[in-house]
């Protein structure tokens, strides 16, 4: 009927839910203390016998500790198309770990709990909680399970701040922290969508101050109205408009008291009143409430003091519809991450799902096989896997500025490749083993995806306009391989490099080459050429058509040092040193600038 996250939910608890009575006192942020919590979890999948191959998954706000149906008779979970046998997140490889939040309403201590002190329901008297209370709880089920490191830690919105806090407060407890449509903080925009959100249910008139466990009625109506509100963030304009243009005067036949004269109408109406079957409304106040007061800090350097120091592997995933945690965000916190020294990937996911996107299957061909991929690779890292070696495509000696590129690196420690493509270069430099930090760099989904099958750490942006994200001097050498030629303002994006990187290694095809003059000189022909030039006039992404004597003039005039240079003719595979400018295809420098 609907296409929502929402659909397949009910208010079923799975059999497969466990239930820990906690030992120790919980002391929340606030200083309330917890006798008696109670944590309600599943697990999928075996621990091995290192115990070094699990992974806990965060929820977000409306949702519980059943990420995934556990056998054909059990209830639909809230990530059947992620979790499971063979799935992106594969549970015949990992052990995954999830509870319901501490404040929620399926199975953990929450307002619909009754107080062993009085002996009645917590209502409104259930404390404050913070997203890091939230992690603490989850800390002591990891501690009676007895697992001392965490492979991984991944959430989405809400389950993305608690895994940003995992790392943040238990750095040592987990390798790596997955972040899906999530960021440092919400914005005053999202903060205000949840403001009515919490007085549609307080103005409620069963509301009761929040004791109405014992009424015949509960505030449901006003739940229903937050659950409206909140779902018209999670989506974009343009599933909107996909879903309720074509039928905008035509309303679904649903059972409701809300208003349905539109299509969109009886949809938020359908999704308000089957929330009410499985939420409770104190539990909405509590969670969106501690998620509106997560704050990592108000600017990047800020950020990254609470970053500093964690050595901690980062995947970072927003969407491009998604208005309710934007890209900046995720941008934001990866510069901070930057700044911090922490090893960081980050995508863009182009979506019209909106910030439900990380839920539904859609996307999911790029965000979930981006996830399977850093999350193999860290466990390979941490050999819970047998560690087989990837072998690209492509030979390394089939691009012959490679080899050269390699040769003019050196003992470079922290090296970054700006367009790195599928990865290949940066794969060979990890193999060789002599660099500490390496980063790739490109804005294209497939490219990268493939570099990180083979864990190359990457950040899906496009060197026009956002290598303002990168900090000063991260790095000692930027490579830029045929790459210059599609740059849009090459002077501006050089010094951004320089400002990132002590020494830049570009290669570039020379327009100047003789047969590429006789092409267009004889024939009338747009340049085209077997070696580095094989693209058609129509489908070429050069912008820029130089000469290498046209590069050594650019660096004499704006002051760019050429500390060395080697010239290729590809085809006949051999350096050119005389009259290179017109027997050579390819040019290679390393350029500085002064201070």
């Amino acid at each position: 009927m609907f296409h929502s996250s929402d659909d397949l939910r009910s208010n079923k608890i799975s059999d497969y839910v466990k239930y820990l009575k906690l030992d120790t006192q919980i002391v929340l942020e606030s200083g309330f203390k917890f006798d008696d919590c109670v944590i309600a979890y599943e697990t999928y999948g075996q621990l091995n016998a290192e115990k070094n191959n699990a992974i806990l998954i965060c929820h977000a706000i409306s949702g519980d500790s059943h990420v995934s149906k556990h056998d054909d008779t059990d209830a639909d979970g809230w990530w059947d198309i992620m979790v499971g046998s063979g799935l992106y997140i594969d549970t015949n490889k990992y052990f995954v770990i999830s509870s319901n939040i501490l404040g929620g309403c399926m199975g953990t201590t929450g307002p619909n709990h009754i107080n062993e002190k009085t002996g009645d329901y917590w209502g409104s008297d259930f404390p404050e909680i913070s997203v890091s209370d939230m992690v603490l709880v989850q800390s002591k089920l990891i501690e009676y399970l007895e697992i001392d490191k965490l492979l991984c830690v991944i959430g989405g919105s809400l389950g993305a701040y608690q895994s940003i806090e995992w790392g943040v407060r238990f750095p040592d407890k987990l390798h790596s922290v997955i972040s899906l449509a999530g960021g440092p903080r919400l914005t005053s925009q999202g903060i205000a969508f949840d403001i009515i959100g919490r007085n549609a249910i307080r103005r409620d008139p069963y509301f009761n101050d929040g004791q109405y466990y014992k009424q015949s009625e509960g505030p449901y109506t006003g739940l229903a109205l937050a659950r409206m509100l909140g779902h018209i963030t999670y989506l974009s304009e343009e599933s909107m408009s996909e879903k309720f243009d074509h039928d905008r005067y035509d309303p679904k036949d649903v059972d409701t008291d809300f208003e349905k004269e539109f299509s969109v109408g009886s949809y938020l109406a359908y999704q308000g009143d089957k929330f009410v079957e499985r939420f409770d409304p104190n539990s909405y106040i509590t969670l969106s409430n501690a998620m509106d007061k997560f704050d990592l800090g108000k600017n990047s350097s800020e950020i990254s003091v609470n970053l500093t120091g964690k050595n901690l592997k980062w995947f970072l995933m927003s969407f491009t519809s998604d208005w309710l945690f934007p890209s900046s965000l995720s941008e934001e916190l990866t510069r901070a991450l930057i700044i911090a020294k922490e090893e960081v990937s980050y995508i863009e996911i182009p979506s019209n799902c909106g910030h439900d996107a990380f839920l539904l299957d859609d996307d999911i061909k790029y965000y979930g096989n981006y996830v399977n991929n850093f999350i193999e690779n860290i466990a390979n890292d941490v050999n819970v896997t047998k560690n087989q070696e990837y072998h690209p495509d492509r030979k390394i000696s089939e691009r012959q500025d490679y080899n050269i590129i390699l040769e003019f690196l050196d003992n470079s420690k922290r090296i970054i490749d700006l367009g790195c493509g599928d990865g290949d270069l940066l794969y060979e430099i990890k193999k060789i083993g002599n660099a500490n930090k390496i980063l790739g760099i490109d804005n294209n989904l497939e490219s990268l995806l493939n570099a990180s099958k083979k864990g190359i750490p990457v950040l899906g942006l496009d060197l026009n306009n956002d290598l303002h994200l990168i900090n000063d001097n991260q790095f000692d050498v930027a490579i830029l391989s045929l790459t210059l030629q599609s740059i849009i303002e090459v002077e501006t994006v050089l010094l951004e490099i320089c400002r990132i990187s002590s020494k830049v290694i570009l290669s570039f095809p020379n327009f100047a080459y003789e047969p590429l003059r006789k092409m267009l000189y004889e024939e009338g022909r747009a340049p085209k050429h077997p070696g580095v030039l094989k693209y058609e006039w129509y489908n070429s992404p050069n912008k820029r058509y130089m000469s290498i004597l046209d590069f050594e003039e650019f660096c004499k005039i704006k002051n760019f040092n050429i500390i060395n240079s080697k010239f290729l003719n590809t085809l006949q595979n051999k350096f050119v040193s005389e009259n290179y400018n017109f027997n050579a295809d390819l040019g290679i420098f390393m350029i500085s600038k002064d201070n």
